[in-house]
């Protein structure tokens, strides 16, 4: 029977090594790290990771790739399934100089669930090896998603972004919390987008996009969903989704 313990992966002389396990509901791993990228993946569940740079949520259908090296703690939202795949250093072109929540492919998909059937020591020129191939390839191709929430260095917009991650539906204004951190409005919206990538209103969406998510993985009723992170109706929460997913769409 295959380990799923996370250390029996990280010296197999295999670019590509995948575990597969299952957690219950309110589990958690703790805070640990690997010598090796990792790029977990739920098949089932929502997953929730946090370092000292954000937080990254994982629903089904979606994987993060977290460099090696990197401190987390993934916390379970109802009964998940996943499969890791810890990648050896010189598997990537480079390593990933973030965290990375990617959308997984249904190639990826099938090629991480076969792998995971394989032995560990799979043949590299046989079915193992073409697989391992064929998961770096997608893994290369995967597009971004809206689900990580970087978090600024500046500890004054640090403490502003926990304080709306821990209640999502407060609206004081960008103008009342730009005065609470002691900045100018300029100043806040110009070094938040220095310090995230995002805008201070694109990573306000994100914020609640993810804890809405976390709710209904919970059990949540979606209009009480909707309300607690800050949304009149279900309509206009859907429409927020439906922008926030466009801007981190490619276009073709």
């Amino acid at each position: 029977m295959r380990s799923t313990l996370a250390d029996d992966y990280q010296d197999v002389p295999r670019l590509v090594a995948v575990m597969a396990k299952d957690f219950p509901p309110g589990a958690a791993t703790g805070r640990h790290t690997h010598p090796r990228a990792q790029l977990l993946y739920a098949t089932a569940g929502l997953m929730v990771a946090t370092t000292e740079g954000g937080t990254w949520a994982v629903p089904t259908g979606h994987a993060l790739l977290i460099p090696p090296g990197v401190m987390h703690d993934v916390a379970m939202h109802g009964a998940v399934s996943m499969r890791t795949a810890y990648l050896a250093p010189e598997a990537l072109t480079a390593a990933p100089p973030a965290c990375r929540v990617l959308r997984v492919s249904p190639l990826l998909d099938a090629t991480l669930v076969a792998l995971a059937g394989e032995p560990t020591l799979y043949d590299l020129a046989g079915r193992g090896g073409h697989l391992a191939a064929l998961v770096l390839d997608e893994i290369a191709r995967a597009p971004d998603t809206p689900f990580a929430l970087p978090l600024p260095r500046d500890p004054r917009l640090r403490r502003l972004c926990r304080a709306l991650i821990d209640d999502p539906g407060l609206d004081g204004g960008i103008d009342a919390w730009a005065e609470d951190v002691g900045m100018s409005r300029r100043t806040l919206t110009r070094r938040f987008r220095t310090e995230t990538g995002l805008s201070f209103g694109a990573w306000r969406r994100r914020v609640r996009l993810l804890a809405a998510l976390t709710r209904q993985a919970q059990g949540g009723a979606l209009h009480e969903v909707t309300a607690a992170v800050g949304y009149s109706s279900p309509r206009a929460f859907r429409a927020m989704v439906q922008r926030t997913m466009r801007a981190t769409t490619p276009s073709s």
